[in-house]
C-alpha cells in the first residue's frame, strides 16, 4: 500500500538525540521520548563529547518521575562518522539539540538513509542565580523537551507523556 500525502509517517525505529556533551539535554531527552514511546521506539543520546552527568539534569529529571542518574555521558563515535556504526544500530531519526551538534550531524550521515531534526535547545548551564533560579533554567528544558517529544511523536495509550 502506496501511503498518500495525508498519511502520517511511520514512527521512527530508533531516534538519536546528540548535545554537546550528553550530560543535560540529551539524556533528558532520551528518557522523556523512552516513557513516552512506551519503549516501542529505541531511543539513544550522545554528545559530541562526553561530559560529566549534572547534578541538575539528575534533580529536575527525578522532581518529574525519571531517573537518569545511572546515565553514563559518551561522544557520539569515536570516528564521528555514521559509517563505522553496524546496520541495527544506525538511527532512522537523528534530533540534534545544540547548532554544533546539528552541523556535525549533517556532515557525518553521509549516504545513509536517516532523517535529521534540529531542535534549538538553550544551554541552562548557563544560567546563573541562585539554586531555585537555575532549577528554573533546567525545567524549562525538561517542560520544552517533554512537549516537543509529546507533539512529534503521537502515540496514543497509557503510559505516554
Amino acid at each position: 500500500m502506496i501511503a498518500s500525502p495525508a498519511d502520517p509517517a511511520p514512527p521512527p525505529r530508533h531516534i538519536l538525540f546528540i548535545c554537546n556533551r550528553n550530560a543535560v539535554r540529551s539524556p533528558m531527552a532520551q528518557a522523556l521520548a523512552e516513557r513516552h514511546g512506551r519503549h516501542r521506539i529505541r531511543v539513544s543520546s550522545a554528545g559530541l563529547d562526553a561530559g560529566t552527568l549534572d547534578p541538575f539534569a539528575v534533580a529536575v529529571m527525578d522532581e518529574a518521575g525519571f531517573d537518569i542518574s545511572g546515565h553514563q555521558p559518551h561522544s557520539l563515535l569515536p570516528s564521528g562518522h555514521l559509517e563505522s556504526l553496524g546496520e541495527h544500530d544506525v538511527p532512522d531519526l537523528i534530533i540534534s539539540l545544540t547548532p554544533e551538534a546539528h552541523h556535525r550531524t549533517l556532515g557525518m550521515i553521509g549516504n545513509r538513509a536517516c532523517l535529521t531534526e534540529y531542535w534549538p535547545t538553550i544551554d541552562p548551564t548557563l544560567c546563573e542565580g541562585n539554586r531555585e533560579q537555575r532549577l528554573d533554567a533546567y525545567r524549562a528544558v525538561r517542560d520544552k523537551l517533554a512537549a516537543r517529544i509529546k507533539a512529534r511523536f503521537e502515540i496514543s495509550g497509557p503510559g505516554h507523556l
